[in-house]
């Protein structure tokens, strides 16, 4: 019996895909491929796919077909750039005024995050989804507390060039305890109401990627992910 899927599922399915990584940069979407696999008609497929080339996942390519789009390393740092800025504020302002069980919400993030790391050597049975889950998770607290929402669902919003970025770190760069150490730094900030020293371990904590990655990032290894600024007009 097949599933009836809707367009918006199809679209959330394809999106999680190639942020993900299971659908990798210059990998081609089949117009018929996808057809059969969900069980519906050329019509929404293109409607789909036009949705996500608008959001930059993809591009369309007349008599070629469809492109998952490479990440654009510029655009991904600019964006870490904008999470520090804002990061920083909001988690001063949660120092300032959080209560005691705000605090304790915090802790309880922290130790779920700890918990998930427990395959974190086998990467094979490792949760990267259940890692950047309880990640999150922990630094959405600040935002809800201080009633920013709003900021963290644009912040966390699945986006072609950051979201992916992310996922690279962690499968190339084992960065577990390079993020716990941060998360473990955050709670210390947060007990002893110290806000001195965010900016600078918020700097340390978003561009730990572009640091464990390092001259990687320009590898053969890395390359292929990448966008060059010669292919991004083309």
């Amino acid at each position: 019996m097949s599933t009836s899927y809707t367009n918006d599922q199809i679209y959330h399915i394809l999106e999680d895909e190639i942020v993900s990584l299971k659908l990798s940069p210059g990998d081609t979407l089949s117009e018929n491929s996808l057809c059969s696999r969900f069980h519906v008609s050329r019509t929404p497929i293109r409607s789909i796919l036009q949705r996500l080339q608008q959001n930059r996942f993809v591009k369309i390519i007349p008599y070629k077909g469809t492109i998952v789009t490479s990440i654009n390393l510029d655009i991904a740092t600019q964006l870490i750039y904008h999470r520090v800025a804002v990061e920083t504020m909001v988690l001063r302002d949660f120092i300032r005024s959080c209560s005691p069980t705000d605090v304790e919400r915090v802790r309880y993030c922290l130790e779920m995050l700890e918990q998930s790391t427990a395959n974190a050597a086998d990467l094979e049975h490792f949760d990267i989804n259940a890692f950047l889950q309880k990640d999150l998770e922990m630094h959405h607290v600040w935002f809800h507390i201080t009633k920013k929402d709003y900021l963290w669902d644009l912040l966390t919003a699945p986006h072609p060039d950051y979201s992916r970025f992310i996922r690279l770190d962690i499968v190339g760069a084992k960065n577990v305890p390079d993020v716990l150490k941060d998360h473990r730094s955050m709670m210390a900030l947060i007990d002893q109401r110290c806000d001195q020293g965010i900016e600078e371990l918020m700097s340390h904590h978003l561009y730990g990627g572009v640091r464990r990655l390092g001259g990687c990032l320009f590898s053969d290894e890395y390359k292929k992910y990448f966008s060059s600024p010669e292919t991004e007009d083309q």
